[in-house]
């Protein structure tokens, strides 16, 4: 599984003119499967995403986790950061899950981060035009891929 965390002033998800989704100071993640992952990858990703401390203290050093902020977050899937751009112009996503494997799999991460970070979790809807608007905060942005652990 490969994330893309941002921390964000406010983040939204619209779907054809309707929000679907809207969320104040926390985090906005981008979710991408491929079909090797599994439980242990979901896992290992929630925990590590709701222990991330990437907002500020009271001294304005990055201490504080989603959690201790009492922040919001919105999980929303992106076949395409396993985009392939090896060859020519035009990325390939054959390392994307088919949506057999990736609709379990997205819903049963986005049930573990609530589990884990003990905050409710918006998402987007998997498969369907998207538009994500976010305020990035600071800029933060984490890239964390579950296959590389070490």
């Amino acid at each position: 599984m490969r994330s893309v965390i941002q921390r964000v002033t406010r983040a939204s998800v619209t779907i054809e003119g309707k929000v679907k989704s809207e969320i104040g100071q926390g985090l906005l993640i981008l979710l991408g499967i491929e079909p090797a992952d599994a439980s242990e990858d979901l896992e290992w990703l929630c925990k590590k995403i709701s222990g991330l401390r990437i907002f500020n203290d009271a001294n304005g050093v990055m201490n504080k986790s989603v959690r201790d902020v009492g922040g919001e977050i919105i999980v929303v899937s992106q076949f395409t950061l396993h985009a392939s751009t090896k060859k020519g112009n035009r990325p390939s996503y054959i390392r994307a899950a088919k949506p057999e494997i990736a609709v379990p799999l997205y819903g049963k991460f986005v049930k573990q981060l609530a589990f884990v970070s003990g905050r409710e979790v918006q998402t987007g809807e998997f498969g369907a035009d998207m538009k994500v608007e976010l305020l990035n905060d600071g800029p933060v942005t984490i890239i964390i891929d579950s296959k590389n652990r070490e």
